[in-house]
């Protein structure tokens, strides 16, 4: 067999990219052969984020004749927290994972978890993912995990739902209890906000009972899963709070196994499976915003506003994670500017 030496699969997609329309592999020519099973972790339900890895298995299956199966596992083939452990024993071949859920297991790529990062939609976010994952900070640390970053699940901006009083600029937040995770609760808690990590499961009852004031989730699609616009007054439409970062790994030994034309179908997918996702969200929006226009205010803020929140809200938190991973030999400000640069964002001096 081919051994993977130093070839990442993000390396060999930037070489290659192949643009397909949603249809056009099903009509494709038959790429052949050997007979392949490969099983890929997730969780939760078949949904907008994970429409990537539904349209990379259709997609293999139809390229090879049903010769290159791909089996995804709804929490069938463990937890989330579990997956990437899981990947590295060689016990699933791909899986989906999420940085949050490991942060200090991944610390260079919770670079993505960054709030107020100047990413304001899914395509500025493919190109800064596809080239995030390409740095020679995030494939040495995938590679510990004997692990490479095949797709991302470009998960939107978060957005608040709340009730009450409705934020027109920085300190409207003061005081408000926010129900926002990880980097983006450190934001809001720059901004004076309260922040909480109520499960998801139960923001609906938090909000409808006043127990937070404002909900985060990335939207529109998990606002209305969780149906947080039935009893929310308002909603940010462009706080662009930031993201989280979800890549789909596939095991290096497996990928270095496999014979070149099946790589080189892997390379041809990337870009459709992507478009499925961003696909997905768009439909999500089409269907949400009406409907939540017949029960929210929608709240937008002015460049300058979101420029304010960034300052207070968003950089303090870059400087601190800079601060922390140069303290544990990574480049911090490096991959910082490498971001902002990839997003169109001048670097920080």
């Amino acid at each position: 067999m081919n051994r993977l030496k130093g070839v990442t699969v993000a390396a060999v997609l930037a070489a290659s990219v192949v643009a397909w329309s949603g249809n056009a592999f099903a009509q494709a020519k038959i790429v052949d052969g050997p007979e392949v099973r490969w099983k890929l972790g997730a969780w939760g339900k078949p949904r907008a984020g994970t429409a990537n890895v539904e349209k990379l298995k259709a997609f293999m299956d139809e390229r090879t004749g049903g010769k290159f199966k791909i089996q995804i596992g709804y929490e069938s083939f463990g937890q989330p927290k579990e997956l990437l452990d899981l990947l590295k024993v060689g016990s699933l071949e791909m899986t989906n994972i999420c940085a949050s859920y490991h942060p200090e297991k991944l610390p260079v790529y919770s670079a993505l978890d960054l709030p107020f990062l100047p990413i304001p939609d899914t395509d500025v976010q493919e190109k800064v993912h596809n080239a995030f994952h390409k740095h020679p900070a995030v494939v040495k640390e995938f590679a510990g995990w004997k692990a490479m970053p095949y797709l991302s699940a470009l998960l939107p901006n978060n957005e608040f739902v709340g009730r009450g009083k409705q934020p027109k600029a920085t300190e409207d937040f003061k005081g408000m209890r926010v129900r926002a995770l990880a980097g983006i609760g450190e934001a809001m808690k720059k901004l004076g906000a309260v922040p909480t990590s109520v499960d998801a499961t139960e923001v609906y009852t938090s909000l409808e009972r006043g127990t937070v004031d404002a909900a985060a989730f990335p939207s529109t699609y998990a606002h209305q899963s969780y149906r947080t616009y039935e009893v929310g007054k308002w909603y940010t439409e462009n706080m662009t709070l930031g993201s989280v970062g979800c890549p789909t790994l596939i095991h290096v030994d497996r990928w270095a196994e496999l014979p070149q034309q099946y790589k080189d179908l892997f390379i041809e997918a990337q870009p459709i499976a992507q478009a499925a996702a961003k696909a997905a969200y768009r439909a999500a929006d089409e269907k949400n915003i009406p409907l939540f226009k017949k029960k929210l205010t929608f709240v937008k803020f002015t460049p300058d506003e979101l420029a304010a929140f960034r300052k207070a809200g968003g950089e303090p938190v870059w400087e601190e994670w800079v601060k922390l991973r140069e303290s544990q030999g990574i480049p911090g400000k490096e991959l910082l500017n490498f971001l902002l640069t990839q997003a169109g964002s001048a670097p920080k001096s």
